[in-house]
Parts: structure tokens; C-alpha cells; sequence
């Protein structure tokens, strides 16, 4: 009975996050595509927009500091969850008519569309923080490895999911079906959030609402201070500047294809939206298919963590190598095999990179590591989306390049990237980084206050 009650409670923590898959996979494969190559609008406008929520990730620290004090109708969780989820679903109800305005390169549209992604972002945080909470407050420590693992997978299903939904409805650009498309996403996002959030988190009782009213402010949770002690750690402290480079870079050499993936088959290989969906399964379905085979391996022979995020890291460098070579060579059969290697090295890499970061903490500071892991991450994927589409703007949109050689460099750089991550990498000792103590971090703090 207890494991049919544990299956039930990660499916439905899984089912929370359906919604933010299904947003994310329509932003990244359907809205950059469109806007780009269907529209014309200006690449490194659109990209900039899709990598604009990750620059505001340190939202969630402000999130999750103000959900843990001031619970709504005594939830400190679900409250903050599906008022997140709402304002960011009905945010996409207006970008399929944004979209034609970035296309015409109209001012406003650009303005508009800035605002709108800038709250999706903001309320992102706010869900991603909630999600997170729920899941470490209802699960136990042995429970919690196996429910992130498929939290993690559900997501990324429900990102193939939603290429597959969009490729049937809009199999090429059609306004209509655009927004018919569109129109689907409060639904979808609202009703996984009620069937996954509702009953799963425990009231506060009225002795735990009084002891949350009386706990005094601590000076040390400002969020501004915990900044400044995470930056003087990365800037005191050779391992964890270097491990947050390496994810910074990492995420980069992982993400900078993904707002420019479907605009490179339609530009270099006059693929329609249908069949351009098909891109985020296969590296989609290539990434579970590493993670769980990863997770079974490793659970029969005990595997390095560093060494399966190598292995992954160089994974995605191999992946993206073969579509290079599709571009240059002109071999259309060869991307989708390509996104499968590199699916499979993200799967691997995702299992052994998490590991290390869970790793990579001190005891009494874990929250503060992990936000400035989390912080890098966020950067990466932010700087991968500007710099794609700073290069697709730069090298083909002013025809600098032909679009085969402008994305073969593009996808090669990235590529180069993933290799340099994994070369900081081999510099990475965990049992070095443990010599930091937390009298360490209190010297920081000492400098930060004086």
C-alpha cells in the first residue's frame, strides 16, 4: 500500500509540471520558428525574447522566501502554483498575434512582446519555486531521487507532446491554426495543475500559522545579501568558480541550438512545420532514453558522476557534429540520428551534472549553492538564446553567409563550447570543493557587512 500511494504521489507531482514542459516546448520550437522563419522577424529579437525569463531566475528566490512566510488560506504551495500557472498559460493567448507583428518589425509588437515574456518569466519563477518546495516537502529524502528523475522525464514528454500536438493542428503556418493552437494552452496547463496540486500539500494549522507570524526576520535571507555572498564565493574560491562556469557553459553548449534548431531545417532544407516538430522529439526521446538508461546502469555498477557528465558533454559535442555535417553535406537523413546522439548525451549528462550539483554543496548552505548553480543554468540558457541569435542575425540574415555555412558554424561553435565545459570539468574535484566550510562562507558574509 505504501508504494501504490508513493506511485500515486509522483504521478501527480509529475502532473504539475506537464504545463510548464507544454509552455516551454511551444516558445522554443513553435513561436522561434514561426516568428523567424515563417514571419521574417529579426532573429536575435526573437531568440533574446525566448532567453529573457532565464535572466530573471533569481525571481525564485524571491518567490520561494515569500511563499514560505506568507502562506494564502494556510497553503504556502498550491496558491502560489496555479496563480502561477494561470497568468503564465494566458499569456500565450496573444503571441500568435505578436508573432505577425515582430514579422512586419513593428516597434510595438517588439515592446509588447517584451512585456509579455518578462511576466511569463516572473510567474515562471514563481511556479518553478512552488513545484520545487512541494516536491522536497512532500517527499522523504530516499523518496525524492526517483520523484525528481520523473518529474524531470515528464517534462520532457510533455515537450515532445506538444510538438507532436502542434505539427498535427499547424503542419505549416497558418494564423488560425496558430492561435487555435494557443488557445489550447490554459487548458492544458490549468487542468494538469488542478488534477496534480490539489489535496497533495497539507494545511497549516492555526499553531503553525502563529509560529510563522512570530519567527523574526533575519537579516542574512535578504536576497540582495545572498547574492553578494554567492558572487564573493565565485569570485574567492577556485573550485566553485570554476564549477559554475562549467555549467554556465555547459547549458550553453547544450541550449544554443534550441531556439534555432527549427528555423536551420526550414532555412537549409525547406522543412515545414510538421516536419520540424519531429526535431524536439528525437532529442527529446534521445535524452530519456539516457537518462533511464543511465539510472538502470548505474544502479547494477556504481558509475562516476563526473564521469557521466563527460561522457554526456562529449555526447552533445558528437551530436551536434553530425548536423554540421548534415548541413554542409546537404544530408537531411542525417539530423534526426544527430538529435538522437545528442538527446542521448543530454540524458546522461542532465543524471551526472545534477548528481555533481547536489554534490557540490556545504553543509547549513545547500540553498545558497544550489541557487548559484541554478543562477548558472539560468545564464547559460539566457546567453544561449542571445548568442544564436545574435549569429543568425549577424551571419544570415545579412547574408554574410549562405545558410548551410552559417548554421555548420554555428552548430560547430556550440559544439566547441560543450568541449571547453567538459575540459573545465576534468579540473573539478569534489572532495576539494568540500574543503570549504561554512566558516569559509562566513568570512564572506563578515567582508559583504562591512
Amino acid at each position: 500500500m505504501a508504494f501504490v500511494r508513493f506511485v500515486i504521489k509522483t504521478i501527480r507531482l509529475s502532473i504539475i509540471r506537464i504545463g510548464a514542459g507544454w509552455m516551454f516546448a511551444l516558445l522554443t520550437f513553435n513561436f522561434n520558428r514561426v516568428s523567424i522563419s515563417d514571419l521574417g522577424a529579426i532573429a536575435v529579437i526573437v531568440t533574446s525574447l525566448i532567453g529573457l525569463h532565464h535572466f530573471i531566475s533569481f525571481f525564485q528566490v524571491y518567490w520561494g522566501r515569500l511563499a514560505d512566510r506568507t502562506p494564502i488560506m494556510g497553503y504556502r504551495r498550491t496558491p502560489y502554483i496555479l496563480l502561477s500557472s494561470l497568468i503564465g498559460s494566458l499569456i500565450f493567448l496573444p503571441l500568435p498575434a505578436v508573432a505577425v507583428g515582430l514579422g512586419a518589425h513593428s516597434p510595438l509588437a517588439t515592446l509588447e512582446a517584451f512585456v509579455l515574456i518578462l511576466i511569463f518569466g516572473i510567474t515562471m519563477a514563481m511556479n518553478g519555486s512552488s513545484s520545487n518546495a512541494l516536491i522536497a516537502e512532500v517527499t522523504t529524502p530516499k523518496e525524492r531521487g526517483a520523484v525528481i528523475a520523473v518529474v524531470w522525464a515528464t517534462i520532457i514528454i510533455s515537450g515532445i507532446a506538444s510538438a507532436a500536438v502542434a505539427g498535427a493542428i499547424m503542419p505549416n503556418y497558418d494564423p488560425v491554426k496558430m492561435q487555435q493552437l494557443y488557445n489550447l494552452t490554459p487548458w492544458v496547463v490549468m487542468i494538469t495543475a488542478l488534477i496534480g496540486v490539489l489535496g497533495m500539500e497539507r494545511r497549516l494549522s492555526q499553531q503553525d500559522l502563529a509560529a510563522l507570524a512570530a519567527e523574526p526576520q533575519q537579516a542574512a535571507e535578504n536576497p540582495l545579501t545572498s547574492f553578494r555572498v554567492a558572487a564573493g564565493l565565485v569570485r574567492d574560491n577556485v573550485q566553485v568558480r570554476a564549477f559554475f562556469l562549467f555549467v554556465l557553459l555547459a547549458i550553453m553548449g547544450i541550449f544554443l541550438q534550441d531556439a534555432i534548431l527549427e528555423p536551420f531545417g526550414a532555412e537549409v532544407f525547406g522543412m515545414n512545420q510538421a516536419a520540424t516538430a519531429h526535431f524536439q522529439q528525437a532529442w527529446g526521446g534521445g535524452a530519456l532514453l539516457g537518462m533511464i538508461g543511465i539510472g538502470f546502469l548505474s544502479s547494477l555498477v556504481p558509475i562516476s558522476k563526473k564521469l557521466i557528465a563527460t561522457i554526456g558533454g562529449l555526447g552533445v559535442a558528437g551530436g551536434l557534429v553530425m548536423i554540421v555535417t548534415a548541413s554542409i553535406i546537404s544530408r537531411q537523413a542525417l539530423i534526426e540520428p544527430g538529435l538522437m546522439v545528442m538527446g542521448l548525451g543530454i540524458g546522461l549528462f542532465d543524471v551526472g551534472a545534477l548528481a555533481m550539483m547536489m554534490e557540490m554543496t556545504v553543509d547549513g548552505q545547500t540553498g545558497l549553492y544550489m541557487g548559484l548553480w541554478g543562477m548558472a543554468q539560468g545564464l547559460g540558457n539566457g546567453f544561449a538564446n542571445i548568442v544564436s541569435g545574435a549569429l543568425h542575425t549577424g551571419l544570415i540574415e545579412s547574408r554574410l553567409l549562405s545558410p548551410t555555412t552559417a548554421y555548420a558554424m554555428i552548430f560547430g561553435f556550440e559544439a566547441l563550447v560543450m568541449v571547453a565545459a567538459v575540459g573545465i570539468l576534468r579540473g573539478i574535484s569534489v572532495q576539494e570543493f568540500k574543503g570549504l566550510t561554512s566558516k569559509d562562507i562566513g568570512t564572506v558574509l563578515a567582508m559583504d557587512a562591512a
